[in-house]
């Protein structure tokens, strides 16, 4: 029996989010379109009704799960607020559902030109969020500032997850944290 259009709105969203965690978590490379669908609870079958190949679905659950980010509460705070939850221990342990820049940069490097359209619109939305923050400081907008500030937030997060020591760990969080919003 084939799905309600309802059901397939639902199939397909449960497949994005599902791809988008597995990618963030092990990489794009390394999951398969079994995996995905299997923790869809779909079958592999149904997949192809839905995209058209795993790269098609690679970058629609990539902007997916960017422009959850984007929309995200977090974003709606202050930078001290953005700050506290990116650069935090939570943030760090759970790549599967944080950013997909920080857990997959090198890979998404990786990908043809074309499809780096939803990474470059991402990176784009993060660093007007950043001027955005430096007029709500009374700070005109710097859009070095705001680029270096976005680089920082993303490299500590990849070295916080990367080193083995987790004082470092939490100190290169805290380091970051403070610089760029002005307590350092």
């Amino acid at each position: 029996m084939r799905p309600t259009k309802e059901q397939a709105k639902d199939n397909r969203q449960r497949i994005l989010d599902t791809a988008a965690k597995l990618f963030r978590e092990n990489g794009i490379h390394a999951v398969g379109v079994d995996a995905v669908m299997k923790g869809a609870g779909l079958t592999h079958g149904g997949f192809y009704g839905h995209f058209k190949s795993k790269s098609d679905l690679a970058e629609q659950a990539l902007a997916h799960a960017m422009q959850n980010m984007l929309g995200a509460d977090a974003l709606s705070g202050s930078l001290d607020d953005f700050a506290k939850s990116y650069l935090s221990p939570e943030h760090r342990a759970a790549a599967g559902a944080g950013c997909t820049v920080a857990a997959l940069g090198p890979e998404l490097a990786r990908l043809p030109a074309a499809e780096r359209g939803p990474v470059t619109n991402h990176i784009r939305g993060l660093i007007a969020h950043m001027e955005n923050w430096q007029t709500e400081n009374g700070s005109n907008p710097d859009r070095g500032q705001a680029i270096t500030d976005v680089a920082s937030f993303v490299g500590a997060l990849v070295m916080s997850r990367a080193v083995n020591d987790p004082a470092l760990s939490d100190q290169i969080l805290e380091s970051v944290r403070n610089r760029v919003t002005g307590r350092a």
